[in-house]
């Protein structure tokens, strides 16, 4: 295979597209309320696109249909491991979407070099495959990519901040808590209207801290807000600012 050939091109190009949507996870991860699942696969994608990289010097590199078929793997694995996180944990919303268009090359570049030996109905049959693949890949951008917010993530990453004692910060508790609520999911917003009104009197920002009580209580009050959620957020500021609770209202100091 000569280093100009139409398959070696395309060795390349798919390589990129893999470097690609590796780097596009790891950066993207940054902006999820846990990164670690979109950085761990980034990073698995871009060790195993060095490697194959790499590999085109072998002897025997991997053809052109050996790494369409890795792209398949790569793309089913992360599509179903993302749709766990979308639908169940609620903690990623883009490793489904970024797979799914390794998914998507991989099967679809695999029926383009298959084409010309497949009968009419067989065609056929791929040609309605590639268009269910392709409403499949629509939906998951549209679900991941373009709505996917996590508000509970948020609040639970928040959570996890204030345990750590980040109270500020570009991963801190009010970073996080400020995208913990969300209007598709009016029940999750007087838990982070909550925590935010106590950080921010804990740490003397009163005006802020009373526009958040503003929006608590509009969303129901104290009253809508479980009370072990009040003494876990209460519980954590204290670690952090011991003298908080003489900041707080003294109606919700019982």
């Amino acid at each position: 295979m000569g280093p100009f050939s139409d398959d070696a091109t395309l060795v390349w190009l798919l390589l990129g597209l893999l470097s690609l949507i590796g780097v596009l996870l790891v950066r993207l991860s940054k902006q999820q309320p846990f990164p670690e699942p979109s950085s761990r696969y980034g990073w698995t994608i871009l060790t195993l696109a060095a490697l194959l990289a790499l590999g085109t010097a072998a002897p025997r590199p991997l053809g052109v249909d050996g790494l369409l078929a890795v792209l398949c793997v790569l793309g089913a694995f992360g599509v179903i491991a993302g749709l766990t996180h979308i639908v169940r944990t609620r903690r990623d919303v883009i490793v489904a979407p970024l797979s799914g268009f390794l998914l998507c090359v991989g099967i679809g570049g695999l029926m383009a070099r298959t084409w010309s030996t497949l009968s009419t109905v067989e065609q056929w049959v791929d040609f309605l495959a590639l268009v269910l693949l392709g409403m499949g890949q629509t939906y998951l951008v549209f679900r991941g990519l373009l709505i996917g917010k996590l508000p509970l993530a948020w609040s639970q990453a928040g959570m996890v901040a204030l345990q750590r004692g980040a109270l500020s910060g570009e991963r801190g508790a009010i970073a996080c808590f400020e995208r913990g609520w969300d209007t598709d999911e009016p029940h999750l917003n007087p838990m982070a209207y909550l925590a935010l009104n106590r950080i921010h009197s804990a740490l003397g920002n009163e005006e802020t801290a009373m526009d958040w009580q503003t929006s608590l209580n509009s969303s129901g009050g104290e009253a809508a807000v479980a009370q072990a959620w009040i003494d876990a957020v209460e519980d954590a500021i204290l670690r952090v600012v011991p003298d908080a609770k003489e900041r707080w209202p003294k109606h919700e100091e019982a």
